[in-house]
C-alpha cells in the first residue's frame, strides 16, 4: 500500500556498606582515599526527575484570522500544544456547521469535509492546557473565488476487476497550469505496495503506471481529489472522481507474425495457442507491448477513423461480432471469419490481429481491460508509447522523467 507522552518513576537501589569492611583487590581507589561521589560505593543517591511545569494550552489555528484566498479542498486544523484540545466549531457565514473530528491523543482537530468557493467561515476552538486551565481561540477567513474550474475524468469503473498491465490515466478538460500541484490531489493507493510514478503526456492528460505488473489480486483505491485544491493560475478543480478496483489474473498474450500463432499466458501458464492474421507488408502491425483498452460486442471496423477514406482503395467498412481495442490508431484483435483460410498461414489484415469468431469470443471472455498485447515479428512498424495504453513501450527510467510535467 502507497495513494495514506508517558510519565515514569526511577527507583533508587540503596546500597548499605558494613564498616569498618575492606575491599582490597575489588577497589581501584588509593589506600586511604574515599571512593569518588556518586560511585558504587559512594554513598549517595538520585532524586526523582521533578515533574513537568504545568502550561497554559496553545493553539495554532489554520487557516490563520483574516486568511484570504484559501484553498477550499485543503483542511482546517487546530493545532494544541501543552494541553488538549475541546470543542471546536467551524461555520459558515450562513450558520451551517462543517463537520470535523478531533485526534485521538487530544492534540488537535481537522475539518472533515470540503469548504465552498467565495465563502466566509468561522472556526472557533477550545482546549485545557496541563495547568488545568482553559483557553479559547478564533480565526475567520474566506475562501478562494476560482478564475477558472476544470473537471477530470479516469479509465476506472468502481468495483471492475482489471488486467495487470492497466495504466491509471487522470483527463482533464482543460490545461493544467500546476502539474506539481495535481499530482499531490491525485491520491493513489495499492494493496500491496507498488512502485509507481506520473508520466505527462500533453497539458490536459497524466498516467501512473507500476514500475512492473501489479501482483494478481492487488487492491487500487484511486481518488483524483481536485475539488477546492488550487491547480495553478486560480485554476481549481470542479470535483473529485473515485473509483475502487482488484486487479484480477495475470493475462499475456503474444502475438507472432513469424508463426502466424498467438499464445495465451495465464499466471504464468499457457493456456491456448490460436492461429492468427496480421497486418499484411503494405500494413504491418506495429511491434510491441500494447494494453487491452477497450472490449465489444458488435463493432463496425472504419477505416476513416485513422485516415482511409472508405470508399478508397484500402478503405474498408466491416461489421464485426467481436472487436477488442489495442491502440488509439485503430490496432483491434477481432473476429474475422472472411480470413479464416489465412490464419496461421499468412498475414493479409490491414494492420488488426484476425482471429476466427470462435476464437475471437473466447479471448474476450477470457481476457480484460488492462491485459498485455505482446506482438513480435509482424514488420518493419514499431508500436509508439503515446498510442493508446502502450505504456509499457516505455523504459522505467523514460517513465519517471515525468514526460510532459515541466
Amino acid at each position: 500500500m502507497r495513494v495514506w507522552g508517558a510519565t515514569g518513576r526511577s527507583r533508587v537501589a540503596v546500597a548499605a556498606l558494613v564498616a569498618g569492611f575492606t575491599l582490597a583487590a575489588c577497589s581501584s581507589t588509593p589506600s586511604g582515599e574515599s571512593p569518588s561521589q556518586g560511585g558504587a560505593l559512594g554513598g549517595s543517591q538520585q532524586s526523582a526527575a521533578p515533574a513537568p511545569e504545568p502550561k497554559p494550552a496553545v493553539m495554532t489555528l489554520t487557516p490563520a484570522q483574516g486568511a484570504a484566498n484559501v484553498a477550499p479542498g485543503e483542511p482546517v486544523t487546530v493545532a494544541v500544544a501543552d494541553g488538549k484540545v475541546g470543542e471546536v466549531k467551524l461555520t459558515g457565514t450562513d450558520g451551517k456547521v462543517v463537520a470535523g473530528k478531533p485526534k485521538e491523543d487530544g492534540s488537535g482537530w481537522e475539518s472533515a469535509e470540503p469548504l465552498g468557493y467565495g465563502k466566509t467561515y468561522t472556526v472557533t476552538a477550545a482546549a485545557t492546557g496541563t495547568d488545568g486551565k482553559p483557553v479559547t481561540a478564533t480565526s475567520t477567513f474566506s475562501t478562494a473565488k476560482p478564475g477558472r474550474q476544470i473537471g477530470v475524468s479516469i479509465n476506472l469503473v468502481e468495483g471492475e476487476t482489471v488486467g495487470v498491465g492497466l495504466p491509471l490515466i487522470f483527463t482533464f478538460t482543460g490545461n493544467v497550469p500546476d502539474k506539481a500541484a495535481t499530482e499531490k490531489a491525485l491520491k493513489i493507493v495499492t494493496e500491496p505496495q507498488a512502485e509507481g510514478a506520473f508520466h505527462w503526456f500533453g497539458e490536459k492528460t497524466v498516467m501512473w503506471r507500476p514500475k512492473e505488473y501489479f501482483k494478481p489480486g492487488t487492491k487500487i483505491s484511486v481518488n483524483a481529489a481536485i475539488y477546492g485544491k488550487n491547480l495553478g493560475n486560480n485554476t481549481f478543480g470542479r470535483e473529485d472522481k473515485p473509483a475502487k478496483v482488484v486487479v484480477g489474473d495475470k493475462l499475456v498474450a503474444t502475438a507472432d507474425g513469424g508463426t502466424h500463432q498467438m499464445k495465451v499466458v495465464v499466471n504464468d501458464q499457457e493456456v491456448k495457442q490460436m492461429p492468427i492474421s496480421m497486418g499484411k507488408p503494405s500494413s504491418s502491425t506495429p511491434a510491441g507491448t500494447y494494453t487491452v483498452m477497450s472490449e465489444h460486442n458488435g463493432y463496425t471496423m472504419d477505416s476513416s477513423t485513422y485516415g482511409v477514406p472508405t470508399d478508397s482503395k484500402a478503405g474498408y467498412r466491416t461489421f464485426v461480432k467481436y472487436a477488442v481495442r489495442m491502440s488509439n490508431s485503430g490496432i483491434f484483435y477481432h473476429s474475422a471469419p472472411w480470413s479464416v483460410g489465412s490464419q496461421g498461414k499468412r498475414n493479409v489484415s490491414h494492420g488488426c490481429i484476425n482471429l476466427s469468431t470462435e476464437n475471437a469470443k473466447w479471448l474476450m471472455d477470457t481476457s480484460k481491460k488492462g491485459d498485455i498485447i505482446t506482438v513480435t515479428n509482424s514488420g518493419p512498424q514499431v508500436l509508439e508509447p503515446t498510442d493508446g495504453w502502450s505504456v509499457w513501450q516505455m523504459s522505467w527510467d523514460d517513465w519517471k522523467t515525468g514526460g510532459d510535467r515541466n
